[in-house]
């Protein structure tokens, strides 16, 4: 498995750079198709932050990408939260995957929290590219929990178009497919 540590406003040391190392290829036990991890440790400059210390992993696997990010005052003890935080949802993909193999869940169905913001004007502040992957629609919607989006884009495997699978208010999941 092919490990990344990169840093911000941080200089890593080789004992960080090992303790996360360790910590992150842990998560490598619930998973066969682990093809790269991404940990990114960044260092907040405002003084009025008192948990500047944050640390932020992807793993990028021949199924669902993961992606988790913690702070804490200490970058060791924000490697330890967000390793804890990987293992949660890696264990929770696991279980989610074995009980769609023997149908026993209906992810549409899983309650869910929207967060609710104020809104001030929109302006586009990242750009991301990734490349589509062919899933059902329940699979998109355990990737869109995976890396905590209120949606997700994808190819529906059964028609082979691209569609969008999102969070509804109400707790419940939406799918946006192209319509005539």
């Amino acid at each position: 498995m092919q490990i990344i540590v990169k840093g911000k406003n941080i200089e890593i040391t080789e004992a960080l750079r090992q303790h996360a190392c360790d910590k992150v290829s842990r998560v490598g036990k619930y998973f066969d198709g682990i093809l790269k991890t991404e940990i990114e440790l960044s260092v907040e400059r405002n003084p009025k932050i008192p948990e500047s210390q944050v640390v932020e992993v992807t793993i990028f696997s021949t199924g669902p990408i993961i992606r988790a990010k913690e702070s804490a005052s200490d970058m060791y003890h924000a490697i330890d939260l967000v390793t804890t935080k990987l293992e949660r949802q890696a264990r929770r993909v696991k279980e989610k995957m074995i009980d769609r193999h023997h149908h026993a869940k209906n992810p549409f169905k899983v309650p869910s929290v929207a967060d609710e913001g104020e809104e001030s004007e929109a302006v586009i502040v990242k750009t991301k590219s990734f490349a589509l992957k062919p899933m059902t629609p329940e699979e998109a919607t355990l990737q869109m929990d995976l890396v905590g989006h209120d949606f997700f884009v994808f190819i529906n495997s059964e028609t082979e178009e691209t569609n969008v699978v999102y969070k509804r208010k109400d707790g419940n999941y939406g799918l946006i497919e192209p319509g005539g």
